[in-house]
């Protein structure tokens, strides 16, 4: 094919709009690379890796058998104790302002007060009894010393940044693709391209190729972004990033012209878009592990789109994986593509 033929072509001519009329949104392009960016960040600095946190743990007064534990506890770093009586305790413990309470009952004996579903409150005991053991003159049979360390991969940030770019394809995948055919489908527009030179199948495509050509630009920003501002890891193929976030784009904005495809409203495609996304991002592992769930609907989890690409994106940046390992996950993102795109196709009308 001649370049003139290429430059005339309907797809060609089609996907140039679709790129025009995203760069002259500035909305459309303040969510598409800012938002992520500066939600990384907010997130990064709020669960940045600091210095452990000091538990609050209150002693009820017993007299002096109070104040020999709370001297006791003053030699732990990770404890603050205080002295008070029961019911103010009580109190303390019922509202959240301490995490353990201890009642002395004699010299030789305490009662832990806690809430073993709270971690800090399991922490504080375990911290509590350890200390007062050893005043005690417990001695270790087994002599052990600690290694501190802190590696990038491990922190919250690590596990955030790929769920993160993940988030923002399946987002600008379908919002970006559905509105736009239903606010021309809205404004008549669409029932005026039947006459134009092209098929539907171009039209479609013409979507699909305009999301390739944001992907880019969107995945540099934000992984360079993380890796620059957050040290977060890269230590697999940039080129394997690159594909998994094309195969995904695809998919999602598959999904986008599966939506978009019938409705008329932007009513209707914003109950269906969310309907669609919001029970992905709560399930899907973007903003804690995915293995949370009951194992019943692990396999359901698996085979969402956007599950397969957090978990690609994190075994790619954090543990290194090859393309070769990752064929499941790109198969189900591959399956969600064709399927999608073909019922799109089918279902699509210009009215």
């Amino acid at each position: 094919m001649s370049e003139r033929t290429l430059l005339g072509h309907p797809l060609y001519q089609l996907t140039k709009v679709r790129f025009f009329e995203f760069w002259r949104e500035p909305e459309a392009v303040f969510w598409t690379f800012l938002f992520p960016v500066l939600l990384a960040s907010g997130l990064g600095i709020a669960f940045r890796n600091r210095a452990p946190d000091v538990i609050k743990i209150a002693i009820v007064d017993r007299a002096a058998i109070s104040q020999q534990i709370a001297e006791e506890l003053a030699g732990n770093p990770g404890l603050s104790a205080s002295v008070c009586e029961e019911a103010d305790c009580a109190n303390a413990l019922r509202t959240g302002k301490v995490a353990l309470l201890v009642i002395p009952q004699s010299a030789d004996r305490v009662t832990y007060r806690f809430d073993e579903t709270n971690p800090d409150g399991r922490s504080a005991r375990a911290l509590t009894d350890d200390s007062l053991q050893r005043a005690a003159g417990r001695a270790d049979p087994v002599k052990f010393a600690d290694e501190h360390v802190t590696e990038n991969g491990s922190r919250y940030i690590d596990f955030l940044v790929p769920g993160l770019l993940a988030m923002n394809l399946m987002g600008n995948g379908i919002w970006g693709i559905c509105f736009p055919i239903i606010d021309a489908r809205r404004k008549k527009l669409l029932k005026r391209m039947v006459a134009a030179p092209m098929s539907r199948a171009q039209y479609l495509l013409s979507y699909l190729l305009s999301r390739l050509a944001f992907v880019v630009l969107d995945v540099f920003l934000f992984v360079g972004f993380g890796h620059l501002a957050f040290h977060v890891p890269v230590r697999g193929s940039i080129g394997a990033i690159a594909l998994i976030c094309f195969v995904s784009a695809l998919a999602f904005s598959s999904i986008g012209l599966l939506i978009g495809s019938r409705v008329s409203t932007t009513e209707g495609a914003s109950g269906l878009a969310n309907a669609v996304m919001v029970p992905m991002w709560i399930v899907c592992g973007v903003f804690f592990s995915a293995r949370r769930f009951p194992g019943l609907v692990q396999p359901i989890i698996h085979a969402l789109p956007l599950s397969a690409t957090v978990d690609s994106l994190r075994a790619v940046m954090l543990e290194g994986a090859t393309l070769v390992s990752l064929r499941g996950p790109l198969t189900i993102l591959t399956v969600w593509l064709v399927v999608c795109f073909t019922c799109a196709l089918r279902l699509f009308r210009w009215r």
